[in-house]
């Protein structure tokens, strides 16, 4: 009989549980997954343990439970306390809970600059809007340069505008189309329609194409709709 990872990865943890030993970060997810998924109270009183004992990602995966049930007092003070030990996801958690107010810039950058994409990008739209921080144009540029180089493609649709525009970086049209068009080979629906827009118009650096537009149309509408999450 085959036993799946899964499962090999819970009998691991439970195995460090019952003898002491720290267990590892695979280990603590696999046991969340089993209180946040399962609801298994076992599983629960495990992570809380851990936390307890000061482990970082049992701190953060135990906030996740909390966020879940809506308890965001508890779930901010256990992302705070995993944040200040290093863990990049405690700290772009932190940084969602507190949007819309002055203190998602500094877990945003905490995280973005241990290389967690999605922080970088929402850091870069705090910069690039002034929003509960100074506007910062290059400073955006810079994070959102960041995000997309860690595959991110909405950082590299909004990029690509940046270098369109020459917003804190100097214009560059060609690096422009570079990222338009990674952004649109990634399936962004926002890259896919203003590439069909060029196609349809054509410009200096693209010969007009009104069929190629209306395929990158009907494109960027399916993964509209198909892909809303993803983005």
């Amino acid at each position: 009989m085959r036993i799946s990872p899964m499962a090999t990865a819970l009998a691991l943890a439970l195995l460090a549980a019952g003898c002491g030993r720290t267990p590892s970060s695979a280990e603590i997810e696999t046991v969340s997954m089993e209180a946040i998924q399962r609801g298994d109270a076992g599983a629960e009183r495990r992570l809380a343990l851990w936390a307890g004992d000061g482990l970082p990602v049992a701190q953060r995966e135990l906030a996740l439970l909390y966020s879940k049930r809506r308890d965001d007092a508890g779930a901010r003070a256990l992302f705070e306390q995993a944040a200040r030990k290093g863990d990049a996801e405690a700290a772009w958690q932190l940084g969602e809970l507190e949007r819309g107010g002055g203190k998602a810039a500094q877990w945003y950058r905490q995280a973005a600059e241990q290389g967690h994409a999605r922080a970088a990008l929402m850091l870069g739209l705090l910069l690039k809007n002034g929003e509960g921080v100074a506007q910062d144009k290059t400073g955006a540029a810079h994070w959102l340069g960041v995000a997309a180089a860690a595959g991110n493609a909405h950082a590299m649709f909004l990029l690509s505008n940046i270098y369109a525009h020459g917003e804190g970086v100097p214009a560059d049209a060609r690096r422009a189309r570079a990222l338009l068009e990674r952004a649109a080979d990634r399936e962004y629906p926002a890259a896919l329609q203003q590439l069909a827009m060029i196609k349809q118009m054509g410009d200096a650096l693209t010969t007009r194409d009104p069929e190629a537009a209306q395929e990158l149309l009907k494109e960027a509408e399916e993964h509209r709709r198909s892909n809303a999450r993803k983005f």
